[in-house]
C-alpha cells in the first residue's frame, strides 16, 4: 500500500544514492515516480548528471522497467510563496514580500514552518490527481539525516507554538495524518559501523514513538569477506600459519620474504577484526526485527550505470 517512501540515514551512508536507486526500482511497468529533495544540495542533479533542478517537476530518467522518474528540488521560500498564493491569494504581493526578504525572515524565525512547507509540497504531490488518477504512483523523499529526521517529520509539534488554528495548523494536521497512514514508510540507510548503526537504532525508536511506520533498514556498501569463518578466527587471534601464507605467495609469483608475510598477516588480522565488528553491528540491526536489505559496495564510485545496478538489487 505504501506510496510515499521517506529515505533517511546518517550523513555519509549514501542516503541520497539509495533514494535515487529506490525511485528507479519503483519506476516499473509504466509507473510514474517523483523523487524529491529538500536540503538544497542539488544532490540528485549530480547523481543523474543533469542541470540543477528548479522548483518544478522534471523528468530525469526512465526506470529499468520502463517507468518514468521525475525529480523536484523543494525550496522553502518558493513553497511559502506558493502557500501564500494558495490560501491567501496574495499573487504579486507575495513576490514583493520575497524581494524585500520577508519570506526568508519568516522561515528563519519559524524553522518549524520551513519543515511544514517542505513536507507540505510532498503531501500535495502524493495526493495530486491528473486525468482521474494519481499523478504519481509513488513518491520518494530524500529526507534530512537521522539526526534531524524526527523533528522534520513531527510537523504537528513544530507548529504547536506557531499556530493553534487556521490554515497552517490544518495543513500540519493533514500532513501528519498522511505520514502516519498506511501509504507512508520510513526507510533508514546505514553502514555496518558503530555511529551509523547507533543513529539508526535511535531513529527507529523515536520514529515509532511518533506512530510512524518503518519500512526497511538498508545496509549500504556491504563488503563480503573472501575468507571463511575458520580463517577469520585464526586471523583475529593472530594465529595464521605463516608458512602457509609464504607458500601461497610463492605460488602466486609474489615475494615471500619474512617482512612481506608479516605484513600480509597483519593486514589479514585487521580485516578479520573489521569483519567481526561488522557482524556485531549487523546483529544489532537484526535485533530490531525489521526488514533488512543489503546493497553491495560499488568500488568504482557512483554514476548513472551504478544507480541502475543498485535499483536492480533493490528490486531483487
Amino acid at each position: 500500500m505504501a506510496r510515499l517512501h521517506v529515505v533517511t540515514g546518517k550523513g555519509g551512508t549514501g542516503k541520497t544514492t539509495v533514494a535515487a536507486a529506490m525511485a528507479l526500482a519503483l519506476a516499473d511497468e509504466g509507473r510514474r515516480v517523483l523523487l524529491v529533495e529538500v536540503e538544497g544540495r542539488q544532490g540528485l542533479a549530480q547523481l543523474f548528471d543533469v542541470p540543477p533542478l528548479p522548483y518544478v517537476e522534471r523528468k530525469i530518467a526512465v526506470g529499468p522497467g520502463g517507468g518514468e522518474v521525475f525529480a523536484l528540488a523543494v525550496d522553502a521560500e518558493a513553497a511559502l510563496l506558493e502557500y501564500l498564493d494558495m490560501f491567501y491569494h496574495l499573487g504579486r504581493a507575495g513576490k514583493v514580500l520575497d524581494k524585500v526578504g520577508a519570506v526568508d525572515f519568516v522561515t528563519t524565525i519559524a524553522p518549524g514552518l520551513r519543515d511544514v512547507l517542505l513536507t507540505g509540497k510532498v503531501y500535495e504531490a502524493t495526493r495530486r490527481k491528473a486525468h482521474g488518477r494519481l499523478a504519481y504512483d509513488a513518491v520518494v523523499l530524500d529526507a534530512p539525516p537521522t539526526g534531524r529526521i524526527t523533528r522534520f517529520l513531527n510537523v504537528n509539534h513544530e507548529v504547536a507554538g506557531l499556530a493553534k488554528v487556521g490554515p497552517i495548523r490544518n495543513q500540519a494536521d493533514s500532513i501528519m495524518g498522511m505520514l502516519r497512514s498506511d501509504i507512508t514508510r520510513v526507510h533508514l540507510v546505514t553502514l555496518l559501523e558503530e555511529m551509523p548503526v547507533q543513529e539508526t537504532l535511535d531513529a527507529v525508536e523515536h520514529l515509532e514513538a511518533l506512530d510512524l511506520r518503518i519500512g526497511s533498514i538498508i545496509v549500504n556498501m556491504v563488503r563480503h569477506s573472501p575468507l571463511d569463518d575458520e580463517a577469520l578466527t585464526l586471523a583475529a587471534k593472530e594465529k595464521l600459519p605463516l608458512a602457509e601464507l609464504a607458500k601461497g605467495l610463492k605460488a602466486a609469483g609474489l615475494p615471500a620474504d619474512k617482512a612481506t608475510v608479516a605484513a600480509l598477516a597483519a593486514e589479514t588480522h585487521d580485516h578479520a577484526v573489521r569483519v567481526g565488528l561488522e557482524r556485531e553491528n549487523r546483529g544489532r540491526i537484526d535485533a530490531l526485527g525489521k526488514d533488512v536489505v543489503e546493497l553491495g559496495l560499488i568500488a568504482d564510485g557512483i554514476d548513472t550505470g551504478a544507480l541502475f545496478d543498485l535499483a536492480e538489487e533493490l528490486t531483487a
